[in-house]
């Protein structure tokens, strides 16, 4: 019988320390039966590996530092075995590099020294709900569509996340996907049951980013008429999604990194601060690399935030699922009251596949939307789909090429519009402001470059 499925069972999880400190490890294993689980005690590495060749566990903690060994090799062991057994770690306070090291060798989480018992409850218990191994979106409404070997990647490396507290970070171009790669991290782990809370960076007024993070007591400034919570407390036991953190200003940087480390935060106002316990995931469209080399990102953060990197393929990466997608985008928007028979034709299912889509996913969804509207039939033809031109590979011209001048010149200009449009998350009027140009002008560009 395996850990997950004895976790139904009556009896009660049994977790396996591992440390050399008799006191360490007295303290775990008095800290662990009080609440009311099973415990067994290893001194070294060969102890526990004894152990674990005998008996099954719902959870191992390791200390770093092991008189034949460290940590990391039952970490690695342990995560080499299909064993479904998540593994926390015991580092050395202030140890930023070990605990990072756990964390991508595949530890579930880890805690510093001097132990938080309160820490240490909330971790052990977080460990002990990983729901059960299964496909990744089957728990939710939200799904990963697509069996391209790229979505495939993707979808295992998912997988492997959702087991673990290790801050991610999600890299990819705008519209291919980087929220819902969080929201299915989160929603086939430990805190599927949580709130998952995201924040789009990018659009948070400077002067505000603190207090709408942190929260603020009443009377801390002007307009403070009443104590309120920021997201970091909403996200409380759950998973804070930071969108185009690249964004944020250095300033607030430093004080997220502190939030980060010390698993505390203080209202804006407040004399006292509030301890949390939120996984971090962030994403931008941008290279955090390239921001800290010009010293946009703070290296230190970078590394806190970046422990694991996932990518997400742009859509002309995945062009075989081209079809499934749209055909699901059609079904989705035939419920939205559109019409139930929109159907692509041939014709303009190659001419999908064959578009290099700038925008991914997201503006694969607007071309079908206003395909549907310009249709006068239920079958959507090619030019129902209005796609703006691209290059034939065959021309000698580089896809960045100024000539034409209007195709270019037209390309750079949906370009810069999308752009917008992802960063204010398709408010027009906040994309007009962050262009620099009126409402009705960016309307008016829209319609002319097709998006809708």
């Amino acid at each position: 019988m395996s850990s997950s499925e004895r976790r139904g069972a009556p009896r009660p999880a049994n977790v396996l320390v591992v440390d050399d400190e008799d006191d360490i490890r007295e303290l775990l294993e008095l800290t662990l039966l009080r609440m009311g689980l099973g415990v067994e005690c290893a001194a070294n590495v060969a102890e526990a590996q004894a152990l674990l060749d005998a008996h099954e566990f719902d959870l191992c903690l390791t200390d770093m530092r092991l008189p034949d060994g460290d940590g990391l090799q039952l970490v690695r062991r342990i995560a080499g075995s299909g064993m479904d057994l998540p593994v926390a770690v015991i580092t050395a306070h202030g140890s930023t590099e070990n605990a990072v090291a756990a964390l991508k060798a595949g530890a579930f989480d880890y805690v510093s020294k001097p132990l938080s018992l309160e820490q240490l409850r909330t971790l052990v218990k977080s460990a002990l709900s990983l729901p059960q191994k299964q496909a990744v979106g089957r728990r939710s409404g939200h799904s990963l569509l697509g069996e391209s070997p790229a979505i495939e990647q993707v979808r295992a490396m998912i997988g492997k996340l959702a087991r673990s507290q290790a801050p991610v970070y999600i890299s990819g171009e705008s519209g291919s996907g980087k929220e819902l790669a969080a929201r299915l991290v989160h929603e086939n782990g430990a805190r599927h049951e949580k709130p998952f809370v995201p924040v789009n960076c990018g659009a948070i007024p400077e002067n505000l980013v603190e207090s709408e993070f942190f929260g603020y007591r009443k009377g801390a400034f002007t307009g403070a008429d009443a104590d309120r919570e920021g997201f970091f407390h909403a996200a409380n036991g759950g998973t804070l999604f930071l969108d185009e953190v690249g964004d944020l200003p250095l300033a607030m940087q430093v004080k997220l990194l502190r939030a980060i480390q010390e698993k505390r935060v203080r209202k804006v106002g407040a004399t006292s601060e509030d301890p949390v316990d939120v996984r971090i995931i962030c994403a931008t469209h941008q290279s955090l690399q390239k921001l800290v080399e010009q010293g946009r990102f703070r290296q230190d953060l970078y590394y806190r935030l970046a422990v694991i990197e996932l990518r997400m393929p742009p859509l002309r990466e995945c062009r075989e699922d081209i079809p499934a997608l749209a055909a699901a985008v059609l079904e989705r928007l035939s419920g939205e009251g559109a019409s139930a028979a929109a159907r692509l034709t041939k014709p303009a299912v190659d001419a999908l596949v064959a578009y290099d889509f700038p925008g991914n996913v997201r503006e694969l969804e607007n071309i079908l939307e206003r395909a549907i509207a310009l249709s006068g039939t239920d079958d959507i033809s090619a030019e129902d789909l209005q796609l703006a031109p691209q290059i034939a590979p065959e021309e000698p011209a580089a896809p960045n090429a100024k000539w034409p001048l209007q195709e270019y010149l037209d390309r750079v200009e949906r370009e810069a519009i999308l752009e917008a449009l992802d960063k204010t998350r398709f408010n027009r009027t906040a994309a007009a402001k962050l262009l620099g140009i009126t409402f009705r002008a960016l309307r008016y560009r829209m319609e002319r470059l097709g998006i809708n």
